[in-house]
């Protein structure tokens, strides 16, 4: 079928429109060869939507396929809108991370909002209702001009849509770095609940069945938002504003609402999300996973702006908005219930035997295209990689101290990376719905599970500096970490998601930054038994060819039996014994003592032993679950000192190290070696800890005693928690004093 050529409105498809729509000149030779004709205006936009790298992954998706997605929990891996595990008892936890990095860099508050809209209609179109939010962001560096307007406005946009959808934001990660100067990142995550029996899919099936729009009507924001996610940023970035969304949490929630009751009604046979390339995406995905044709007729969809075209309407970002194909025998039913809600309802196609993605608008065809080659096989690209260099190892000897150990740990508690983030997390509403038992600022959030005793633990994690000195170790430890932090709450690790951030993946360099964090990930979630269940790649960060360091971040989630039964980082009470399980050899190399009290941000850095990780965790965690033990803490930035720190000012309790440093105690307060924590549990008990570790090769000393107002380190003046803590708590709240932060953003 040949669509209309009969489009006097339509331009011309020229060599310079096909680059603006971000199509290489060989993938669009490959697009005329494939419908053996000159493609439409719309078509080429629908083209341009589906192939490009934010929906169709065609520089990652071949090592993708290298990553572990099953375990006998894992109910649903990569490829639907969320990743699906089973935790026990007819329930399955759904989660997954996506990003808004550019959106959120061109209009911070918008960019961020919608970026929270987006994931959490990933996890309730799978059928579960969203219990938990987190997000990781980064940020460039503070004396850049721009850095405080993009915190305030990002913060302000999860803020807005989480508190006003009503879900609780239990958790995040917060650092700085000029690499993000031009490129921010903004990754959400978003976690719910559901019935094990009761998931819901976008494969479409069966012929002559209704498509269904739900929702918000349909406008012009968002037109092109998939094409500059997959695009460098040029002196212009703040052009593309109009290609930003604009959110409506209270319309997403009566979305959510409408949604899971015509769900429970049982009127839904498939459902998608209309996210990235909005009705472009989620038609021809629902059609291409059941291998069905998709017909449309743009003339029903809902449209809030006059004289909308068809190329406008396929390719608009609009927010809330649903796809569904329904049971025509309960269309009625589903009708009334999004009427009920005060949303959108309207049959706008339906599925067909064809194979073929058609769209026609005002009696025209303005798409009529092969679905499967839109959909399942967009080009993939085995693109030509160098992998990274490795670092020489720092050894402690050559590592000279400039202060005081107790000065460097006052500084670094205070540094932007560091410091507390209670001025961002106080910002959102981390009760709400009363199953919070953890608040943000640990290791973990932890929200119970309904009624009953069990919770789930949530984390978001990554070390970029690891990643960029050495990508295999840097992404071995990301997830090392992720598991670590369930593990210092009580949980069992069991499944992750991953958002993959990185820089132009045509240079070869950047290229090697992707596959070999690739490589460090798959090993430890194999190692660990901790399955990638979900995911997102975002390539092309960088601003006028500066790349962002490279940022594999992790969502991991894990199971508590009994959320009684669970650590935090606080020390509970003085006179307690402080136990360190793991090995500690004093690596400074990429550490942030190296960095930021040395000026050095070089070596290699701390390499991660994936058996001791597995046994040192299980230990531990086993300790914790039995209730020997009632503060955990695991060891990350800053090492040992700045871990006691921030137990200490959680609790106000201070404490006193009583470990033989050696002759250069530096290294062993500040070095960051890998699978270690910190325990704190009565005398008696550490002794009985001790010797269990040592039968189980765990290496575990009892270094220091709790109590006091003073944190004490072996050879420095005692130095007050109440310090610790003022250096601590400034600096944000001081920075984000700064003019012209909050005015901005007053009226949303």
């Amino acid at each position: 079928m040949q669509p209309s050529q009969s489009q006097q409105h339509q331009p011309e498809i020229t060599p310079q429109l096909v680059a603006e729509h971000g199509l290489k000149p060989d993938e669009y030779q490959r697009i005329l060869e494939l419908i053996g004709r000159v493609p439409t205006f719309t078509e080429l936009g629908i083209f341009s939507a589906m192939w490009n790298e934010h929906c169709s992954y065609k520089s990652s998706r071949l090592h993708l396929r290298k990553l572990p997605t099953k375990a006998p929990w894992v109910i649903q891996g990569p490829g639907e809108n969320a990743g699906v595990i089973d935790i026990g008892d007819g329930l399955a936890c759904v989660f997954k991370m996506e990003s808004h990095n550019h959106p959120s860099f061109i209009e911070p508050y918008q960019g961020a909002a919608t970026g929270v809209g987006g994931i959490l209609r990933d996890v309730f179109t799978m059928g579960a209702r969203p219990i938990a939010c987190l997000n990781l962001l980064r940020f460039g560096a503070a004396e850049h001009p721009k850095t405080r307007h993009l915190v305030a406005g990002v913060v302000a946009g999860i803020g807005g849509y989480g508190n006003s959808f009503g879900v609780p934001t239990v958790g995040g990660s917060v650092n700085f770095h000029t690499r993000y100067d031009g490129n921010i990142l903004v990754n959400a995550m978003a976690v719910g609940l559901a019935k094990t029996d009761e998931i819901f899919y976008a494969k479409a099936t069966g012929v002559g069945r209704p498509i269904v729009y739900l929702g918000s009507k349909t406008g012009r924001d968002g037109i092109h938002g998939a094409t500059m996610a997959s695009a460098s940023f040029e002196a212009n970035a703040e052009e593309k504003r109009p290609t930003v969304q604009v959110g409506d949490p209270f319309s997403e929630k009566l979305l959510l609402e409408a949604s899971l009751e015509i769900m429970a009604k049982g009127c839904v046979i498939a459902i998608q999300d209309m996210g990235a390339a909005g009705l472009t995406s989620s038609a021809v995905e629902m059609g291409a996973k059941g291998g069905l044709g998709i017909e449309l007729d743009l003339d029903h969809v809902p449209c809030r702006e006059t004289g909308m075209s068809a190329y406008e309407m396929m390719l608009s970002e609009s927010q809330e908005r649903m796809l569904m194909v329904l049971d025509p025998a309960k269309e009625a039913e589903a009708e009334a219930i999004f009427v009920k809600w005060g949303l959108d309802f309207a049959v706008i196609g339906k599925t067909t035997d064809t194979k073929r993605f058609v769209v026609k608008h005002n009696g025209r065809i303005e798409a009529d295209l092969p679905i499967m080659e839109l959909g399942d096989e967009a080009p993939l690209y085995d693109r030509p990689y160098v992998l990274t260099p490795k670092k020489p190892v720092i050894e402690p000897t050559s590592v000279k101290a400039p202060m005081s150990n107790a000065d460097a740990l006052v500084h670094l508690l205070g540094t932007p990376d560091l410091c507390s983030k209670r001025w961002v997390w106080e910002q959102y509403d981390h009760l709400i719905l009363g199953n919070s038992v953890q608040q943000p600022g640990g290791d973990a959030g932890v929200v119970r599970i309904g009624d009953g005793p069990k919770g789930l633990a949530m984390t978001t994690d990554v070390t970029q500096r690891y990643c960029e000195a050495d990508p295999a170790e840097g992404g071995k430890q990301a997830v090392a970490e992720a598991w670590r932090n369930l593990t210092a709450t009580g949980a069992l690790p069991l499944a992750l998601t991953d958002n993959l951030n990185f820089g132009n993946p045509e240079k070869p360099e950047c290229m090697g930054q992707l596959v070999g964090c690739l490589q460090g990930i798959g090993d430890a979630a194999r190692a660990l038994d901790f399955p990638i269940v979900s995911g997102n790649v975002s390539l092309y960060n960088e601003t006028q060819g500066r790349g962002i360091l490279p940022t594999p971040s992790i969502g991991g989630v894990g199971l508590i039996a009994d959320v009684t039964r669970t650590a935090s980082v606080a020390f509970k009470s003085a006179g307690r014994a402080i136990l360190l399980v793991g090995e500690t050899a004093g690596w400074l190399g990429q550490s942030v003592y190296l960095r930021d009290i040395c000026g050095r941000e070089e070596g290699a850095p701390p390499p991660v032993d994936l058996a001791a990780e597995r046994r040192n965790g299980d230990f531990v965690r086993g300790l914790i679950t039995a209730a020997r033990v009632d503060a955990a803490h695991d060891l990350s930035d800053g090492g040992l000192a700045v871990a006691l720190a921030e137990m200490a000012m959680a609790s106000g309790i201070g404490a006193s190290l009583t470990l033989d440093l050696g002759s250069h105690p530096h290294s062993v307060l500040f070095g960051e070696d890998q699978a270690r924590y910190l325990l704190t549990a009565t005398p008696d008990e550490a002794a009985r800890v001790v010797a269990e570790a040592g039968d189980a090769g765990v290496p575990a000393l009892i270094v220091g005693t709790t109590g006091g107002d003073t944190l004490d380190l072996p050879g420095e003046q005692p130095v007050t928690v109440e310090r610790l803590s003022r250096s601590h708590e400034d600096w944000l709240p001081q920075f984000m004093s700064g003019p012209d932060v909050v005015s901005a953003y007053e009226g949303h």
